[in-house]
Protein backbone atom coordinates (compact mmCIF):
# COMPACT_ATOMS: atom_id res chain seq x y z
CA UNK A 1 0.00 0.00 0.00
CA UNK A 2 1.49 3.35 -0.99
CA UNK A 3 0.61 6.51 0.86
CA UNK A 4 0.44 10.03 -0.50
CA UNK A 5 2.81 12.59 0.97
CA UNK A 6 0.68 15.39 2.41
CA UNK A 7 2.19 18.89 2.31
CA UNK A 8 0.73 21.49 4.69
CA UNK A 9 2.60 24.65 5.64
CA UNK A 10 6.16 23.67 6.51
CA UNK A 11 5.21 20.04 7.20
CA UNK A 12 5.26 17.00 4.94
CA UNK A 13 3.92 13.71 6.22
CA UNK A 14 2.00 10.56 5.44
CA UNK A 15 -1.00 9.51 7.50
CA UNK A 16 -3.40 6.57 7.65
CA UNK A 17 -6.08 5.24 9.99
CA UNK A 18 -8.16 6.73 12.80
CA UNK A 19 -7.71 6.55 16.56
CA UNK A 20 -4.85 7.07 18.99
CA UNK A 21 -2.04 8.91 17.18
CA UNK A 22 1.24 7.04 16.67
CA UNK A 23 3.91 9.40 15.34
CA UNK A 24 6.75 7.55 13.66
CA UNK A 25 10.21 9.17 13.62
CA UNK A 26 12.61 7.98 10.93
CA UNK A 27 16.40 7.83 11.22
CA UNK A 28 19.12 9.85 9.57
CA UNK A 29 19.13 7.92 6.32
CA UNK A 30 15.77 6.25 6.79
CA UNK A 31 13.01 6.90 4.27
CA UNK A 32 9.35 6.99 5.27
CA UNK A 33 8.87 3.74 3.31
CA UNK A 34 10.97 1.92 5.95
CA UNK A 35 7.81 1.93 8.06
CA UNK A 36 5.36 0.65 5.43
CA UNK A 37 4.55 -2.47 7.47
CA UNK A 38 3.95 -0.38 10.62
CA UNK A 39 1.58 2.09 8.94
CA UNK A 40 -0.27 -0.62 6.99
CA UNK A 41 -0.84 -2.75 10.10
CA UNK A 42 -1.56 -0.25 12.86
CA UNK A 43 -3.76 2.02 10.72
CA UNK A 44 -6.23 -0.91 10.67
CA UNK A 45 -5.98 -1.55 14.43
CA UNK A 46 -7.50 1.62 15.88
CA UNK A 47 -4.52 3.96 15.48
CA UNK A 48 -3.87 7.02 13.36
CA UNK A 49 -0.29 6.47 12.14
CA UNK A 50 1.56 9.59 11.03
CA UNK A 51 5.09 9.73 9.65
CA UNK A 52 6.42 13.29 9.35
CA UNK A 53 9.35 13.95 7.06
CA UNK A 54 11.96 15.29 9.46
CA UNK A 55 13.98 18.30 8.19
CA UNK A 56 17.26 16.42 8.47
CA UNK A 57 18.86 18.11 5.45
CA UNK A 58 16.73 21.27 5.18
CA UNK A 59 17.39 22.94 8.55
CA UNK A 60 20.05 25.68 8.65
CA UNK A 61 23.36 24.14 9.76
CA UNK A 62 23.18 25.87 13.17
CA UNK A 63 19.83 24.13 13.80
CA UNK A 64 20.90 20.73 12.50
CA UNK A 65 20.77 18.96 15.87
CA UNK A 66 18.67 16.69 18.08
CA UNK A 67 17.25 19.63 20.07
CA UNK A 68 16.00 21.48 16.97
CA UNK A 69 14.45 18.31 15.50
CA UNK A 70 12.68 17.74 18.84
CA UNK A 71 11.32 21.29 18.68
CA UNK A 72 10.14 20.63 15.12
CA UNK A 73 8.33 17.51 16.38
CA UNK A 74 6.64 19.63 19.05
CA UNK A 75 5.49 22.12 16.43
CA UNK A 76 4.11 19.27 14.32
CA UNK A 77 2.18 17.79 17.28
CA UNK A 78 0.74 21.25 17.99
CA UNK A 79 -0.09 21.75 14.30
CA UNK A 80 -2.04 18.46 14.32
CA UNK A 81 -3.85 19.44 17.57
CA UNK A 82 -2.91 16.21 19.34
CA UNK A 83 -3.30 16.21 23.12
CA UNK A 84 -1.27 13.05 23.63
CA UNK A 85 0.67 10.83 21.26
CA UNK A 86 2.59 7.56 21.10
CA UNK A 87 6.07 8.07 19.65
CA UNK A 88 7.91 5.37 17.71
CA UNK A 89 11.49 6.09 16.67
CA UNK A 90 14.30 4.22 14.93
CA UNK A 91 17.95 5.27 15.27
CA UNK A 92 18.11 9.11 15.29
CA UNK A 93 14.28 9.08 15.39
CA UNK A 94 14.39 7.25 18.72
CA UNK A 95 16.76 9.87 20.10
CA UNK A 96 14.46 12.70 18.95
CA UNK A 97 11.52 10.92 20.59
CA UNK A 98 13.45 10.51 23.85
CA UNK A 99 14.56 14.14 23.88
CA UNK A 100 11.04 15.41 23.15
CA UNK A 101 9.62 13.17 25.89
CA UNK A 102 12.15 14.44 28.40
CA UNK A 103 10.81 17.99 27.88
CA UNK A 104 7.13 17.18 27.23
CA UNK A 105 6.29 14.04 29.24
CA UNK A 106 2.64 15.09 29.59
CA UNK A 107 2.22 14.91 25.79
CA UNK A 108 3.60 11.37 25.39
CA UNK A 109 1.45 8.37 26.33
CA UNK A 110 4.11 5.86 25.39
CA UNK A 111 7.45 5.62 23.66
CA UNK A 112 8.80 2.88 21.39
CA UNK A 113 12.50 2.87 20.51
CA UNK A 114 14.40 0.56 18.20
CA UNK A 115 18.12 0.86 17.42
CA UNK A 116 18.01 4.28 19.07
CA UNK A 117 20.91 6.65 19.52
CA UNK A 118 21.11 8.64 22.75
CA UNK A 119 23.51 6.53 24.79
CA UNK A 120 26.15 5.02 22.58
CA UNK A 121 28.81 7.37 21.25
CA UNK A 122 29.52 5.45 18.06
CA UNK A 123 25.83 5.04 17.30
CA UNK A 124 26.04 7.39 14.39
CA UNK A 125 29.46 8.98 14.10
CA UNK A 126 31.30 5.81 13.16
CA UNK A 127 28.76 4.37 10.79
CA UNK A 128 28.51 7.03 8.08
CA UNK A 129 31.39 6.92 5.64
CA UNK A 130 32.96 9.98 4.10
CA UNK A 131 32.95 10.13 0.32
CA UNK A 132 33.88 6.85 -1.17
CA UNK A 133 33.28 4.52 -4.08
CA UNK A 134 30.00 2.75 -4.63
CA UNK A 135 31.12 -0.71 -3.49
CA UNK A 136 32.40 0.63 -0.14
CA UNK A 137 29.09 2.44 0.42
CA UNK A 138 27.17 -0.70 -0.55
CA UNK A 139 29.08 -2.75 2.06
CA UNK A 140 28.43 -0.07 4.73
CA UNK A 141 24.70 -0.06 3.91
CA UNK A 142 24.56 -3.88 4.03
CA UNK A 143 26.27 -3.89 7.45
CA UNK A 144 23.28 -2.05 8.92
CA UNK A 145 21.20 -5.21 8.41
CA UNK A 146 21.65 -8.81 9.48
CA UNK A 147 20.52 -9.89 6.00
CA UNK A 148 22.51 -7.82 3.46
CA UNK A 149 19.78 -8.39 0.85
CA UNK A 150 17.60 -5.87 2.73
CA UNK A 151 20.00 -3.16 1.49
CA UNK A 152 18.33 -2.83 -1.92
CA UNK A 153 19.92 -0.88 -4.76
CA UNK A 154 17.50 1.96 -3.97
CA UNK A 155 18.76 2.16 -0.35
CA UNK A 156 22.43 1.97 -1.42
CA UNK A 157 21.88 4.64 -4.10
CA UNK A 158 20.31 6.97 -1.53
CA UNK A 159 23.23 6.57 0.91
CA UNK A 160 25.73 7.00 -1.95
CA UNK A 161 24.00 10.19 -3.09
CA UNK A 162 23.97 11.55 0.49
CA UNK A 163 27.66 10.99 1.23
CA UNK A 164 28.66 12.44 -2.14
CA UNK A 165 26.57 15.58 -1.65
CA UNK A 166 28.85 17.99 0.24
CA UNK A 167 26.08 19.82 2.10
CA UNK A 168 24.28 16.60 3.08
CA UNK A 169 27.54 15.05 4.24
CA UNK A 170 28.36 18.08 6.42
CA UNK A 171 24.86 17.94 7.92
CA UNK A 172 25.11 14.17 8.47
CA UNK A 173 28.35 14.61 10.42
CA UNK A 174 26.88 17.58 12.32
CA UNK A 175 23.91 15.45 13.40
CA UNK A 176 26.25 12.62 14.42
CA UNK A 177 28.17 15.04 16.67
CA UNK A 178 24.89 16.40 18.05
CA UNK A 179 23.73 12.88 18.94
CA UNK A 180 26.93 12.32 20.93
CA UNK A 181 26.57 15.72 22.63
CA UNK A 182 22.98 15.00 23.64
CA UNK A 183 23.79 11.84 25.60
CA UNK A 184 20.74 10.98 27.72
CA UNK A 185 22.21 8.67 30.38
CA UNK A 186 21.52 11.19 33.18
CA UNK A 187 18.00 12.02 31.93
CA UNK A 188 16.60 8.52 31.46
CA UNK A 189 16.17 7.60 35.18
CA UNK A 190 13.84 10.63 35.56
CA UNK A 191 11.67 9.66 32.59
CA UNK A 192 8.63 7.66 33.71
CA UNK A 193 6.93 7.34 30.32
CA UNK A 194 6.10 3.68 29.53
CA UNK A 195 8.70 2.60 26.97
CA UNK A 196 8.84 -0.40 24.67
CA UNK A 197 12.38 -1.27 23.53
CA UNK A 198 12.54 -3.54 20.46
CA UNK A 199 16.10 -4.42 19.44
CA UNK A 200 17.90 -6.56 16.90
CA UNK A 201 20.20 -9.08 18.58
CA UNK A 202 22.68 -8.55 15.75
CA UNK A 203 22.58 -4.76 15.61
CA UNK A 204 26.11 -3.63 14.70
CA UNK A 205 25.30 0.10 14.80
CA UNK A 206 23.77 0.24 18.29
CA UNK A 207 24.87 -3.10 19.82
CA UNK A 208 22.71 -5.17 22.23
CA UNK A 209 24.41 -3.71 25.33
CA UNK A 210 22.90 -0.33 24.36
CA UNK A 211 19.40 -1.82 24.60
CA UNK A 212 20.25 -3.34 27.98
CA UNK A 213 21.45 0.04 29.22
CA UNK A 214 18.28 1.78 28.02
CA UNK A 215 16.25 -0.88 29.82
CA UNK A 216 18.24 -0.49 33.05
CA UNK A 217 18.09 3.32 33.07
CA UNK A 218 14.45 3.83 32.10
CA UNK A 219 12.12 3.35 35.12
CA UNK A 220 9.18 1.87 33.18
CA UNK A 221 10.49 -0.07 30.18
CA UNK A 222 10.14 -3.51 28.61
CA UNK A 223 12.86 -4.94 26.37
CA UNK A 224 12.15 -7.33 23.48
CA UNK A 225 14.77 -9.00 21.29
CA UNK A 226 14.52 -10.01 17.64
CA UNK A 227 17.02 -12.66 16.55
CA UNK A 228 18.88 -12.52 13.23
CA UNK A 229 18.15 -8.83 13.09
CA UNK A 230 20.26 -5.71 12.65
CA UNK A 231 19.61 -1.99 13.14
CA UNK A 232 16.17 -1.64 11.54
CA UNK A 233 13.91 -4.31 13.07
CA UNK A 234 10.73 -2.90 11.50
CA UNK A 235 12.26 -3.51 8.05
CA UNK A 236 14.00 -6.86 8.62
CA UNK A 237 11.25 -8.55 10.63
CA UNK A 238 8.12 -6.45 10.02
CA UNK A 239 5.56 -9.08 11.08
CA UNK A 240 7.33 -9.97 14.32
CA UNK A 241 8.02 -6.30 15.07
CA UNK A 242 4.32 -5.49 14.69
CA UNK A 243 3.27 -8.48 16.82
CA UNK A 244 5.61 -7.48 19.67
CA UNK A 245 4.46 -3.88 19.53
CA UNK A 246 0.75 -4.69 19.28
CA UNK A 247 0.94 -7.09 22.26
CA UNK A 248 2.77 -4.47 24.31
CA UNK A 249 0.30 -1.72 23.45
CA UNK A 250 -2.63 -3.97 24.39
CA UNK A 251 -1.05 -5.09 27.67
CA UNK A 252 -0.33 -1.47 28.57
CA UNK A 253 -3.84 -0.35 27.64
CA UNK A 254 -2.87 1.92 24.75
Amino acid sequence: MSHTLISEGKFKYIEAGEGTPIIVLHGLMGGLSNFDAVINHFSKEGYKVIIPQLPVYTMPLIKTNVKAFSKYLGEFIEFKNFDQVILLGNSLGGHIGLYYTKLNAEKVKALIITGSSGLYESAMGGSYPKRSDYEVIKKKAQDVFYDPAIATKEIVDEVYETVNDRIKLIKTLTIAKSAIRHNMAKDLPKMNTPTCIIWGKNDAVTPPEVANEFNELLPDSDLFWIDKCGHAAMMEHPILFNEILEDWLKKRGF
